[in-house]
């Protein structure tokens, strides 16, 4: 078991979400850097669904009950060991006993907790992640609380020093020009690509919300339809929101653009008062970023395999 000693600011068992059931409301939840959980499943040998604790801002502490090989992926939350100082992008080994703490970092945001063979909650709708908003997955449907203990199975061998690296983070999002444009006044698109946006204390796993001095307001609506994560979607207020992993099935705003699968990890670690820019690309370039993405991936597992095939 992992026990919660302090469970932060907001933290939850997410994997690589729900897909397949948004004709039904069911939100996509899972983690909003599916690289970072995918990387660090890699390291440990799991499947890359296995599931992990998303750890927002941080200020939490977790106690291992029984041996285990961990890693940590994401930002920078400056967590411990015990004493020991843990970087991201390495896997590590706990005893029985052994604490490991969260504190925080003003450039990063989230950071990933992933546990050999991943954390063993039931899975509801083929997965493992907590919907906060529908109240289902993860610890019956919430986000971890003090005193909660969360499965796992027992690591025998400890893990050997071994790290990956996924690509950097950056606030220069990549975006496709969106369904509804030419509903909206025709200088828009240009100044959502210009302008440089700060995002909202309002944000959260739904949605991250953007603010600038000059808003893009307009009385323009369309009927509602199908919404997914990375839509930016314009409402009447001109304060673009960018909807995120938890986000609603269907949506009654325009669409000014949508960000490219492989970007949308970035809003990961951008925190209120952070700041980002868009820039618009073809889908090309979108359908090469994905694949760069999960290439890259593919190339760690293979190098791991070699590596652990001459021992």
């Amino acid at each position: 078991m992992l026990k919660v000693i302090k469970p932060g600011v907001f933290s939850s068992i997410q994997d690589l979400g729900r897909h397949g059931h948004r004709h039904l409301g069911v939100s996509q939840s899972g983690v909003l850097d599916s690289i970072a959980l995918k990387a660090g499943n890699a390291l440990l040998g799991n499947k890359e669904t296995a599931a992990c604790i998303e750890i927002t801002v941080g200020l939490a502490e977790f106690e291992f009950t029984k041996p285990c090989n961990f890693t940590i992926t994401g930002g920078n939350l400056n967590a411990k060991l015990n004493s020991k100082v843990l970087y991201p992008g390495w896997r590590y080994h706990a005893k029985a006993g052994d604490i490991i703490k969260f504190a925080s970092h003003p450039e990063f945001l989230r950071a990933y907790l992933c546990v050999e063979n991943g954390f063993d909650v039931p899975k509801v709708m083929n997965s493992r992640s907590t919907d906060c908003q529908a109240k289902f997955g993860g610890i019956e449907g919430s986000v971890l609380q003090k005193g909660d203990c969360i499965p796992f199975s027992e690591s025998l061998v400890p893990c050997s020093e071994l790290a990956v690296k996924p690509s950097d983070y950056t606030n220069v999002v990549r975006v496709l020009k969106g369904p509804h444009c030419d509903i909206l006044p025709e200088d828009y698109l240009v100044q959502l690509l210009s302008q440089t946006w700060t995002v909202s204390d309002l944000s959260n796993r739904m949605g991250a919300r953007l603010e600038h001095p000059i808003l893009l307001t307009h009385q323009q609506s369309i009927d509602s339809q199908g919404v997914h994560p990375g839509v930016i979607q314009l409402p009447p207020t001109g304060t673009p929101i960018v909807l995120l992993n938890d986000c609603q099935t269907t949506g009654g705003y325009p669409i000014i653009a949508s960000v490219i699968q492989a970007d949308l990890r970035h809003f990961s670690q951008l925190a209120p008062t952070k700041t980002c820019r868009f820039e618009l690309v073809e889908f090309d370039v979108a359908n090469t970023a994905l694949q760069k993405q999960e290439q890259e991936i593919t190339r760690f597992k293979i190098a791991k395999q070699q590596l652990e095939n001459k021992k």
